[in-house]
């Protein structure tokens, strides 16, 4: 061990972090080990949607650790087929495999389209994904998301994933040949600074992949379960997708995901795929308090009226200090900054005690807890509203 070793030398460093170490959290709330308050507007990226430690997941978790940890995915186990149930009900899916993080799930999905093209479409394999996409950081995941700074990555690739422009279905036609198996995209790109589809373009991506016999993937792992104001957010545009991956929120804090899929998509082999984690009743147990939850049609009203409160008050901000767009939907939304002043800002935050994230140097994004108050997010505003006003006067003076 070297003479100069810290804490901090154990853990591979793979990010820039603050010298701050949490020890606990509360609803929008974390505290670090000096005492300090933190008002958390990133919850994990999105992960803890009913905030931090909320006590139905913790008393789900704690009464199935003395029941069952794992029997091994060889067998069924309950709290997996109530969650698998339950999951079905409230979409528009047949059958669902659980995974323990997005990105296995994406990965699933991905090798699911690739069975099926190999069983329905002369082996057709390529799925056109998204420039701006993110899916994760598998070899796979990666290669099929668009996000530039993963170009240069891990080269060779894994082939099969051509790229077309959100938004624009002309640029997803002429990507389409006879070895095109599917479509995949985010229906909010949130790592590239919260880019929605738009509810049209859903649509046509729909009639497009179905005239094709393709098909269409959503990846819902930051804007499913409730986080735009509807369970998926495929609902917002009325179509049923063929495949949907779920990830974040869906275990309310712990490492949950799952990949969904209609009958005629759900084509795996016994052996074609697996985990020895994949479904355990632990996290499945703590899956269940969290949709039991966030499916109740108050909830999702308490978080479109929330959404709405948060993007007229971020205009506000954006209308005072010559900002510019907010974009996104319910409660996943960016702030235009139009300057790439966005890691300062998030720096400023943190050293105030508010935790915000800047996915892209010219945007903020939030991502609250599903259950934020309005006094939360005034809060958070007031916060970034000063932060805003000593950015824009260090301006003037420079």
């Amino acid at each position: 061990m070297p003479d100069t070793f810290h804490p901090f030398d154990a853990l591979m460093d793979i990010t820039a972090r603050p010298k701050t170490v949490f020890v606990r959290g509360e609803g929008s709330y974390l505290w670090d080990d000096t005492g300090r308050r933190y008002l958390d507007f990133v919850q994990g990226w999105a992960v803890n949607c009913l905030g931090h430690s909320p006590p139905a997941v913790a008393e789900a978790i704690a009464a199935q650790a003395k029941c069952l940890l794992t029997p091994s995915p060889a067998f069924y186990n309950e709290p997996s087929l109530k969650l698998a149930n339950a999951l079905v009900e409230n979409s528009c899916f047949d059958q669902v495999f659980f995974a323990n993080s997005g990105a296995e799930a994406n990965e699933g999905a991905i090798k699911l389209a690739r069975k099926y093209g190999t069983k329905y479409k002369n082996g057709a394999f390529e799925i056109i994904t998204f420039e701006g996409g993110f899916h994760g950081r598998t070899l796979a995941t990666m290669s099929a998301s668009g996000k530039k700074a993963f170009e240069p990555l891990f080269e060779p690739k894994v082939p099969g994933f051509r790229k077309a422009q959100l938004n624009d279905i002309a640029s997803v036609e002429e990507l389409i040949s006879s070895n095109t198996v599917a479509v995949m995209l985010e229906p909010i790109q949130g790592e590239a600074g919260v880019w929605p589809a738009t509810d049209q373009f859903l649509k046509e991506l729909r009639t497009l992949t179905s005239e094709h016999g393709m098909l269409l993937i959503v990846d819902e792992i930051q804007t499913g379960m409730g986080r735009t104001g509807k369970l998926f957010h495929y609902e917002h545009a009325g179509i049923a997708p063929d495949i949907m991956t779920l990830g974040k929120g869906i275990g309310g804090g712990v490492p949950l995901a799952a990949l969904l899929a209609t009958e005629h998509a759900a084509c795996f082999d016994h052996g074609d795929q697996g985990g020895t984690f994949n479904g355990n009743p632990l996290m499945c147990a703590a899956g269940l308090a969290v949709l039991e939850q966030v499916g109740k049609p108050e909830f999702l009203k308490s978080v479109a009226d929330a959404g709405l409160f948060l993007e007229s008050e971020l205009q506000r901000l954006s209308a005072r200090h010559g900002l510019g767009e907010v974009r996104g939907r319910g409660l996943l939304l960016a702030l235009d900054l139009k300057l790439p002043i966005g890691a300062a800002i998030v720096a400023q935050a943190f050293s105030k005690g508010l935790l915000i994230n800047s996915p892209q140097p010219d945007a903020l994004r939030f991502m609250p807890a599903l259950n934020a108050s309005r006094a939360e997010i005034a809060e958070m505003i007031e916060g970034l509203d000063a932060i805003l006003t000593q950015v824009g006067a260090a301006r003037r003076v420079a």
